[in-house]
């Protein structure tokens, strides 16, 4: 070796890389526990707006092609409207909802002057059933709109027509969200 050429030693010890090694996997782990609990809440609201959306535009070709809408259904799509659903190149997964242990709820309610003054045509998605609460929080989706009121009436909803809300019977007691109502930060009662 000439006089100008340094030799550079060093290099990282094995503690080095065990200690960056760790910390780097701490930090996976940290961050695999905040950030894919989120992940799956959203995909379950992204399918949902896509799910009910569809649901909606099935409801309107219905109505365009036999000038009525299908009767209400509990738990569950009218058959009539799958027609229209496969057309839009959907699968065959319905009435299951996004989230664990709900189901979709086809709604045609009449006109009722204490609980909505017009007739109502909507796509809800319920959590469990009337009065069981215990499943129902089990159930709710994560997210900051569902708060401490909502409860077995409550339901994520996509309004069609009429006075849309939660529950039939139950106005503007019980909590709800409805997906094509307003922007995204609305929570909307009844």
């Amino acid at each position: 070796m000439g006089k100008d050429t340094k030799v550079l030693s060093g290099g990282f010890t094995l503690v080095e890389i065990i200690i960056v090694i760790s910390v780097m996997g701490i930090l996976a782990i940290i961050s695999a526990t905040t950030v894919i609990p989120n992940w799956h809440e959203r995909t379950y609201f992204s399918r949902s707006v896509s799910e009910l959306n569809t649901m909606g535009n099935a409801v309107q070709l219905y109505v365009a092609k036999y000038n009525s809408y299908p009767a209400d259904q509990s738990r569950g799509i009218p058959a009539s409207l799958m027609e229209f659903i496969q057309a839009n190149g959907q699968n065959n997964n319905w009435p299951n909802a996004p989230w664990p242990g709900s189901y979709y709820d086809w709604e045609n309610w009449p006109a009722d002057t204490a609980n909505g003054y017009a007739q109502t045509y909507q796509v809800s998605i319920r959590f469990c059933d009337s009065g069981d609460e215990a499943t129902c929080k089990k159930n709710f989706p994560k997210e900051k709109w569902v708060d401490s009121s909502w409860d077995s009436y409550s339901s994520v909803y996509y309004c069609i027509s009429g006075s849309c809300r939660a529950h039939q019977n139950y106005p503007i007691t019980h909590a709800g969200y409805c997906i094509n109502c307003g922007t995204a930060k609305d929570i909307y009662r009844g």
